[in-house]
């Protein structure tokens, strides 16, 4: 039955973004460092996989104490039950213990309105990572934990960065601004901040993208890297 569970996980799972060093593997690396080899071609969304064992496994074996017990004992669909049961629930708690859950989307306006300007303006690129993060996840440290790895924003022997929500804004010129803010506790802000990380924001972010980092909450140390449309390659609207 394990082998069962670990064959259906591996074909449902969808890929992680793995973000690597432009310079390694670059041809199988797309904008945003997507790891496009081998993705597979369904993907589970909309509910939590943990619960749905853990719940199965609590319907199972509960029924099967049940029958156990309504029959005094005697062998029946009980031990089915038992031999079942268990073993799923102990597959639900095992998906609970790694499992991720999906990051909300915060509006900084209408929230009809910036969805009509998310389907006009925002790039492939945009719509993966927003894809990738509003679901359930397992076994990864963090949403994008591959992506923050890469940029340099985890110092060894730190955690990583968690990702907290996402934020969808209008700027003035009626741009698209995207942000995604992330719990940085031992991150400094700096890091975040410097000039040439704000250039492989671009370059793995992009195309027709503008960075920014914005402090959020210095208390909280929240952080966000902001991520404005262009038309063009070139500067955003201000």
């Amino acid at each position: 039955m394990f082998l069962i569970f670990l064959t259906c996980a591996a074909a449902f799972q969808a890929p992680k973004p793995h973000l690597a060093p432009l310079k390694l593997h670059a041809e199988k690396v797309t904008a945003g460092g997507f790891n496009t080899a081998g993705e597979p071609p369904i993907e589970i969304r909309g509910f939590s996989l943990a619960k749905s064992f853990l719940g199965a496994g609590v319907v199972i074996t509960g029924a099967s104490f049940a029958e156990f017990f309504s029959s005094q004992g005697q062998a029946g669909l009980s031990s089915l039950g038992f031999i079942y049961g268990i073993p799923i629930l102990l597959i639900g708690f095992a998906l609970q213990y790694a499992e991720l859950e999906p990051v909300s989307i915060e509006y900084d306006g209408d929230d009809a309105e910036l969805e009509a300007l998310w389907e006009a303006k925002a790039t492939d690129t945009l719509k993966k990572v927003r894809q990738d993060v509003t679901r359930h996840r397992y076994g990864d440290e963090a949403h994008l934990d591959t992506t923050v790895k890469a940029l340099g924003l985890v110092p060894p022997g730190s955690d990583y960065p968690q990702l907290r929500y996402l934020q969808l804004a209008k700027d003035k010129g009626g741009q698209l601004k995207f942000s995604m803010i992330f719990s940085s506790p031992e991150t400094p802000f700096y890091d975040w901040a410097d000039e040439q990380r704000l250039k492989k924001y671009k370059v793995f972010f992009g195309p027709n993208v503008e960075p920014d980092v914005i402090k959020v909450d210095a208390d909280k140390r929240l952080v966000a890297i902001q991520l404005t449309t262009t038309d063009e390659e070139g500067a955003a609207s201000s």
